[in-house]
C-alpha cells in the first residue's frame, strides 16, 4: 500500500471461538483491569519503552494458558453457512465479484474486548455483501499483529462472514524495521517457521478465520523474499488444516523488495499461489486488472480471488472509481473488490455528532446506493454500490429464527419495551441477523422512509421504523430465508403503531421470485394492528414447504401520516427455555470495577446478560456478551447497601431467558 495514501494506521485486536473444554478463567487478582483486544510484535521490540496504556508482547512467547484475557476475547459464534437468494435486481450477480473490507474498528492498544459505553461505533450491518473482513491496523509503537476482538467475529460469523487478523509490517516511513520481518520468517532448527504455527494457534484459540499478511517494510533482498515465500506456504498449509485462510497483500515482491504492482504478475504470483487470495494495490488500471484476471486463470485460479483495492478512507461513497474496470455492467466481472477503510461512513461525521441514525444513513448510502433500495438501483448514481453488482447472501435457514433488529449499538438498552439501562453502548456480538436488502419497499404509490430507529425499541437498542404518508399499500421486504414449515410453525411480530391508522399483514413467500428483480410470490396473512407494543402470533394456515421470503404489508386506513414500528420477528415451532449458566463469580475487583466469570450453559445459547439487582428489587442491565466472562466498570453502592447482588441469564435464539445464576459482592 502506498504510504502517501495512508493517514493513520491504527487498530486493536482480539477474538475467537472459545474451544471446548472451556479455558480456565484466571484466578482473582488484586485489581480488576479492563480486558483489551490483543496485539503483538513477532518477537523483538522497538528500542525504548512503551507509551502509556501500551503493552509490548511477543507473539513467539504467547501461550493460550498464560493469556489472562482470553476468556473475554475468544469468540463463540461458529461461522454460519450461507445461501444466495434470487437477486433483488437484474444487475447484481452471484458467483462473480466478491467483496473484502479492510476495517480499523479502533486503536491498536486499549481497544475494548467487549464493547464500550458509547453508541459512536462502526456498527457494520451490511454483511450480506461481504465475503471477507480484515481487522485492519497495527502501529510500529504498539504492535504489528492484531487478533480481531470477539464482538466483531461473533457478528460476522452470525452472517456467514470470515474474519482475518492482520499482520502489518510497516513501511520505514511509519517506523517499520526490517528486523520485524526477519523475526516473522525465522526458522527453527528443524527448518520450520515457528511463528506460522503460533499464528494458526492464536486464530484457533481466539476463534477467527486466518490472517492478512501485509509486508511493506523496504530494504529486503532475494533471500528475505525466499524466506517470506516459505513462511506463507507453511502458514497456509497449517491454516488450511484448521479451516483457516491466508490473504496476501500486493507489496513485497519475490526479490524481497517492496514494490506495489497493482497487478498479478511475475513479481508477486508466487505469493498469490502460496495464499488463498491477494489484495491488489490501488495502482491498478483497467489494463492491469484485465491481465491479472487472465493470469489467474492461467495459473488455475479464479480471477475473483483477486481483490482490486478501492480506497474509500477519504471520500467514501463520493470516491471516484473506474467501476467498469472491476465490475462492468455489460460483461463478466473482472476481479473482486477490496474496500480499504469503509468505516468512512462513521469517521466522516463530525466528532461528537455521530448519531446512530446519521451513521446508518451514510452506511446505507455506501452499500445500497443513492436510491436506498437495492430493488431499484439509480442508474445515474456515480457510486456503484455493492448492492448494484453483487448478489446478497443470507444465513436464515433453520428454526428457531428471531430478530429484534438490534444493530449492535444504541442510546439505551430496552427489555420488553421498557428502558433497562439509559447508558449508550456498543457491542457487535449482540447484533442480530439483520435484513440484507435495505430497504426494499414495493408500492405503486408514495414510498415511506424505512430505517433503523434508536428512539425506541422492544429489545436491545433499535427497531425498524416505517414513516411517511403512503397512499397505496406498501410491502417492506425483511428477510430472504430457507425456513421449513411444519404443522406447528408460527411467525411472531412484535410491533406498534405510533401515528396514524395502519392495517398490518405478514407477507410470506414459499417460493423464489420468477427472476432477478421480481417480487417474491407473497401470501398475505392478517395481523392485529395495535397502538402499544404487542406480539402477534400468526399461524401459517394453508402454507407448506419452505419459507423463502418474509416481509410486511402496510395499508394506511385514512391516507394520512403513518409511523409504524417493528420491534421483533420470530419464526418457530416451539419455544423451549434456554439452559441456565452456573457458578457465577467475581474473579477480580477494584472498587467498582469487577471481572465476572461463569460456567457456560450445558446447551447452546445466543448470549448471556448480566443484571444488577438493586435493594428495592429493580433489575438494571449491565451488559451482554457471547463469552463467559464480562468486565464492568464504575459501579457504586446504593445508599445503605453493603453488598451488591448480580444475576446472569442465558438468552436463547428466541430471546427467552433462563433462570438466573446469582452472586453477591461485598463492597
Amino acid at each position: 500500500m502506498n504510504p502517501t495514501r495512508r493517514t493513520v494506521l491504527i487498530a486493536g485486536a482480539a477474538a475467537a471461538l472459545l474451544p471446548t473444554p472451556a479455558l480456565a478463567v484466571p484466578r482473582p487478582k488484586a485489581a480488576a483491569t479492563p480486558p483489551y483486544a490483543s496485539y503483538w510484535y513477532p518477537d523483538s521490540f522497538p528500542s525504548g519503552s512503551p507509551g502509556a496504556g501500551i503493552t509490548w508482547r511477543s507473539l513467539k512467547a504467547w501461550r493460550a494458558a498464560d493469556d489472562a484475557d482470553l476468556a473475554f476475547n475468544a469468540a463463540s459464534v461458529p461461522l454460519a453457512a450461507r445461501f444466495t437468494p434470487t437477486p433483488a435486481n437484474t444487475t447484481a450477480r452471484s458467483g462473480q465479484a466478491r467483496i473484502q473490507s479492510l476495517v480499523s474498528f479502533g486503536p491498536t492498544s486499549s481497544n475494548p474486548s467487549q464493547g464500550s459505553a458509547t453508541a459512536d461505533y462502526y456498527a457494520l450491518t451490511h454483511w450480506a455483501y461481504l465475503d471477507e473482513l480484515v481487522f485492519w491496523g497495527g502501529s510500529s509503537g504498539e504492535g504489528l499483529i492484531l487478533a480481531p476482538n470477539a464482538p466483531i467475529v461473533d457478528a460476522a460469523h452470525r452472517h456467514g462472514v470470515p474474519v482475518l487478523g492482520n499482520i502489518f509490517l510497516p513501511p520505514t516511513a511509519y517506523g517499520g524495521q526490517l528486523q520485524w520481518t526477519r523475526d516473522l520468517v525465522q526458522k527453527d532448527s528443524s527448518g520450520h517457521y515457528p511463528l506460522a504455527a503460533q499464528l494458526v494457534a492464536v486464530a484457533a484459540a481466539y476463534g477467527f478465520d486466518g490472517w492478512f499478511v501485509n509486508a511493506e517494510t523496504g530494504g529486503g533482498n532475494t533471500a528475505l523474499g525466499t524466506a517470506m515465500l516459505g513462511f506463507v506456504k507453511e502458514l497456509k498449509a497449517l491454516a488450511a488444516a484448521k479451516g483457516q485462510r491466508v490473504t496476501w497483500y500486493d507489496a513485497m515482491t519475490v526479490n524481497g523488495t517492496v514494490s506495489w504492482q497493482g497487478a498479478l504478475n511475475s513479481q508477486n504470483q508466487a505469493f498469490f499461489q502460496a495464499a488463498d487470495d491477494m489484495f491488489v494495490d490501488f495502482r491498478w488500471s483497467a489494463a492491469t486488472l484485465a491481465s491479472s484476471g487472465t493470469k489467474a486463470g492461467q495459473l488455475g485460479r479464479s480471477r475473483y480471488e483477486l481483490w482490486a483495492g478501492v480506497d474509500v478512507e477519504s471520500n467514501g461513497s463520493g470516491s471516484s472509481v473506474n467501476w467498469d474496470a472491476i465490475v462492468p455492467t455489460g460483461k463478466a466481472h473482472i476481479t473482486s473488490i477490496g474496500f480499504y477503510r469503509p468505516e468512512w461512513t462513521r469517521n466522516h461525521l463530525p466528532a461528537g455528532q455521530r448519531t446512530p441514525e446519521d451513521f446508518h444513513a451514510a452506511d446505507d448510502r455506501f452499500w445500497s446506493g443513492r436510491s436506498l433500495d437495492p430493488a431499484r438501483p439509480d442508474a445515474s448514481d456515480p457510486w456503484r454500490a455493492p448492492a448494484v453488482s453483487v448478489a446478497d447472501r443470507s444465513t436464515v435457514s433453520s428454526l428457531p429464527f428471531a430478530s429484534v433488529f438490534n444493530t449492535g449499538h444504541g442510546l439505551r438498552w430496552y427489555e420488553d419495551g421498557a428502558v433497562a439501562s439509559d447508558a449508550a453502548w456498543n457491542h457487535l456480538g449482540l447484533q442480530d441477523r439483520l435484513p440484507s436488502r435495505r430497504w426494499v419497499v414495493r408500492t405503486a404509490g408514495q414510498r415511506p422512509a424505512v430505517s433503523f430507529d434508536f428512539a425506541d425499541a422492544w429489545r436491545g437498542g433499535s427497531s425498524v421504523l416505517v414513516a411517511g404518508e403512503p397512499d397505496q399499500p406498501v410491502v417492506v421486504d425483511l428477510y430472504a430465508t430457507r425456513l421449513p414449515i411444519g404443522v406447528d410453525t408460527v411467525v411472531e411480530l412484535t410491533h406498534r403503531t405510533d401515528a396514524g391508522s395502519v392495517n398490518v399483514e405478514l407477507a410470506v413467500a414459499t417460493a423464489e421470485p420468477s427472476g432477478a428483480g421480481a417480487t417474491p410470490p407473497y401470501t398475505y396473512l392478517p395481523v392485529n394492528s395495535v397502538n402499544s407494543w404487542q406480539t402477534s402470533t400468526v399461524r401459517l394456515s394453508g402454507l407448506s414447504g419452505t419459507i423463502h421470503a418474509l416481509g410486511v404489508r402496510l395499508t394506511a386506513s385514512d391516507g394520512g401520516a403513518v409511523r409504524w414500528r417493528l420491534g421483533g420477528l420470530a419464526v418457530r415451532d416451539t419455544a423451549p427455555a434456554p439452559a441456565a449458566p452456573s457458578d457465577l463469580r467475581v474473579t477480580a475487583a477494584s472498587g467498582g470495577d469487577l471481572r465476572f466469570a461463569w460456567t457456560a450453559a450445558p446447551a447452546p445459547v445466543r448470549h448471556y446478560e448480566l443484571h444488577r439487582v438493586l435493594p428495592d428489587g429493580t433489575r438494571r442491565f449491565l451488559g451482554g456478551t457471547c463469552q463467559r466472562a464480562y468486565f464492568v466498570a464504575g459501579l457504586q453502592p446504593a445508599p445503605g447497601e453493603t453488598a451488591a447482588r448480580f444475576e446472569v441469564r442465558s438468552v436463547g435464539e428466541l430471546y427467552n431467558a433462563s433462570t438466573p445464576v446469582t452472586v453477591t459482592h461485598t463492597w
